[in-house]
């Protein structure tokens, strides 16, 4: 008779995977979980270019009846990085209040006959992404109101906040605490392109974000923390936008 006990072996032992494969617990993990179901959609919409006054025009007049279901945050044109577009930035308290604004919206004949139909032939694109604010920031007002507004999205390295979170941090507040610019807030994407990050910033001027910017590559600790974020970096693209009168933050 064969001896059982050489091929049985207690359970913990059979489960256990081989020590090569063992990986440490936080390499599951692509950083901070998310606290808040409270998210902002980014919109971006491309114009005809014969046609962007009118639209501006359009919806500064029309733009009562869409806000009346949701909070917009903001909407600029943009004027440098992209040219005849407009962005703006929607907040929900959850994906199911969303879906019962989007319908609610659809069988709003107002809406969709005094705006929508008549802006829909005015675009050439619309682009939508899913943000949430980083664990370590707020959403912030801009001291007063005028100046000029930066959007910046990098697009990071695969493998999320777990391998570039704590670099892009550091760069990122290595502007914001000396005042290298006003740090408005920064988002990280759920839907549209992973591992991709915005930074929305507000300076006084054009010029008075250019003389702040060159101050801040002469700041020793400004440069050795973007020299760390880079190495984690794949794109970067910078936007500057004027607010439009109806937006919230002007």
């Amino acid at each position: 008779m064969l001896k059982l006990s050489r091929y049985l072996r207690p359970a913990a032992v059979l489960l256990r995977p081989p020590a090569a494969t063992v990986q440490p617990q936080e390499c599951l993990f692509t950083g901070p979980q998310q606290e808040t179901r409270t998210f902002y959609e980014f919109r971006t919409y491309c114009i005809r270019p014969d046609q962007n006054a009118a639209f501006l025009k359009l919806t500064n007049e029309k733009i009562h009846l869409r806000t009346a279901y949701s909070e917009l945050i903001g909407y600029w044109s943009v004027e440098y990085g992209g040219l005849n577009q407009v962005f703006h930035i929607w907040k929900y308290d959850s994906y199911s209040q969303r879906a019962k604004v989007r319908t609610a919206l659809a069988q709003d004949p107002s809406w969709m006959s005094e705006y929508i139909s008549k802006a829909l032939p005015m675009l050439t694109s619309q682009d939508n992404e899913v943000t949430y604010l980083v664990p370590w920031s707020l959403l912030q007002k801009p001291p007063q109101e005028g100046g000029v507004y930066e959007l910046v999205s990098f697009q990071m390295r695969p493998g999320g906040p777990a391998v570039w979170g704590s670099a892009f941090q550091a760069a990122t507040t290595s502007h914001d605490a000396p005042g290298y610019g006003k740090l408005l807030g920064a988002f990280h994407s759920e839907f549209g392109l992973l591992n991709r990050v915005h930074t929305l910033w507000w300076y006084e001027s054009a010029d008075q974000r250019a003389e702040v910017r060159h101050k801040a590559h002469t700041d020793a600790r400004v440069v050795a923390a973007v020299r760390n974020s880079v190495n984690y970096l794949e794109s970067q693209r910078n936007q500057l936008m004027f607010p439009c009168p109806f937006s919230p933050i002007k």
